[in-house]
């Protein structure tokens, strides 16, 4: 079954969540909070995202994001293939 189609404009605030496959984790150390914090605020450079809280844990993690331009989708694509480069090169 598809995903519901995300309702974006612009100064929406999301509560985003993401988790690993099967729970698993996606955070193992402080290297990847940092890493993932990083390409976070490159995101957010680049897409203007206001991020107003979050939460890290080792399998998933929340986030309140602003976004003044309705770039949700864009952004977290950017984000989610920037993680990943990043902890792949690990």
């Amino acid at each position: 079954m598809p995903r519901a189609l995300h309702i974006e404009y612009p100064g929406a605030i999301y509560h985003v969540m993401n988790r690993g496959d099967r729970r698993e984790p996606i955070f193992h150390d402080d290297t990847d909070h940092k890493s993932f914090l990083a390409t976070l605020a490159e995101a957010c450079a680049k897409t203007d995202w206001q991020v107003h809280a979050y939460c890290l844990m080792a399998n998933h993690f929340h986030l309140v994001v602003e976004t003044p331009k309705g770039n949700l989708v864009a952004g977290m694509r950017r984000e989610a293939s920037n993680h990943q480069g990043v902890r792949g090169a690990r």
